[in-house]
């Protein structure tokens, strides 16, 4: 195995799926058995760079997430494809739906009720989101664009190379919430390259109260509202909140409203910390002397979070990549 990206679990069907980029395919697992069930195929494989090496921005399988019957993947030509379990490989992808870019739909979330998806381009310049209508429990695929999400470019300007990355679901919000590693003006004067390094910010986008669309795009011969997500709104709770001491790749949803956000060295070199915030209140703690998880987790099972980290602070040296690779935070 080459090249893998996101993974995720569908409890319900006791099944593991694993985007698998060496095969072209979601790799699907038994997790009552741990044994191999079946590859599904159709994305498109692992792309090289000039040198030989794997290009994530344009190799797929990427993002994958689950409800039910369906799932939803990420494909490195910047498509979603949406998958009937209950199919055989031969029909299993539905619908192949194109977002517009050239790169690819990465990490994604969907609602409870996973009738909403919202997908992340994030290798594109400037990054965006695809909102999407998703299939809930219904038994033919029906999901289609409502709208393009992109941040203000004074915000996260074109042409510096920013991404946007793991979004989430909150229920009592009722909003996805998205990390976003860098933003300009966070604090005032910062740099992207430093000295004084520019954190990140947190996306809150409400599906159901969009603002207006001053814009479209066509894809796919169809016309799609683009919809502008400026600074953060209290009255609202919606737009780019301003994050302490964190540039966060990785994202997750515990008890209570609160979000855990994995902040990441190799986006803001300062970062020493894990933050946790409160999707209500936006109070927050920054847990300190582990960081850079690109991948986070709240186990419903036993109350406690996961990071896949690369730091652990604590330790005598600094913060110096830890020797063996990356440790799990609990």
């Amino acid at each position: 195995m080459r090249s893998f990206d996101i993974s995720w679990v569908n409890p319900d069907r006791a099944e593991y799926y694993l985007a698998e980029r060496s095969n072209a395919a979601i790799v699907v697992i038994d997790t009552r058995h741990l044994t191999f069930k079946r590859l599904i195929g159709g994305f498109v494989g692992i792309k090289n760079n000039a040198n030989g090496t794997v290009n994530n921005n344009i190799s797929g399988p990427d993002g994958v997430v689950t409800r039910g019957r369906w799932l939803y993947a990420g494909d490195g030509d910047s498509t979603l494809k949406v998958i009937d379990l209950d199919a055989p490989n031969v029909s299993a992808i539905k619908q192949t739906i194109k977002t517009g870019g050239t790169t690819r739909v990465d990490e994604m979330a969907l609602n409870t009720g996973g009738t909403l998806l919202l997908a992340a381009n994030n290798a594109e310049d400037p990054p965006f989101g695809t909102l999407f209508s998703a299939n809930g429990n219904a038994g033919t695929s029906a999901t289609s664009i409502i709208a393009r999400i992109v941040i203000d470019n004074a915000i996260v300007p074109k042409g510096e190379g920013l991404s946007i990355e793991q979004p989430v679901w909150e229920p009592r919000t009722q909003r996805f919430y998205t990390s976003v590693p860098q933003i300009a003006n966070n604090p005032s004067g910062c740099t992207f390259g430093g000295p004084t390094f520019c954190q990140g910010g947190l996306l809150i986008v409400d599906p159901n109260n969009l603002p207006a669309s001053t814009s479209t795009v066509v894809i796919d011969g169809k016309s799609v509202p683009v919809v502008v997500i400026k600074a953060f709104d209290a009255a609202t709770n919606t737009g780019v909140f301003k994050l302490t001491d964190c540039g966060p790749n990785g994202a997750t949803v515990g008890p209570h409203a609160n979000l855990l956000l994995g902040c990441t060295p190799q986006n803001v070199p300062t970062n020493r910390s894990t933050l946790v915030i409160n999707a209500v209140s936006k109070n927050f703690a920054n847990i300190g002397n582990i960081t850079g998880s690109d991948e986070v987790w709240f186990n419903e099972g036993d109350g406690r979070y996961y990071t896949a980290s690369n730091r652990a602070c604590g330790k005598p040296g600094g913060c110096p990549a830890p020797d063996g690779g990356a440790v799990l935070g609990v």
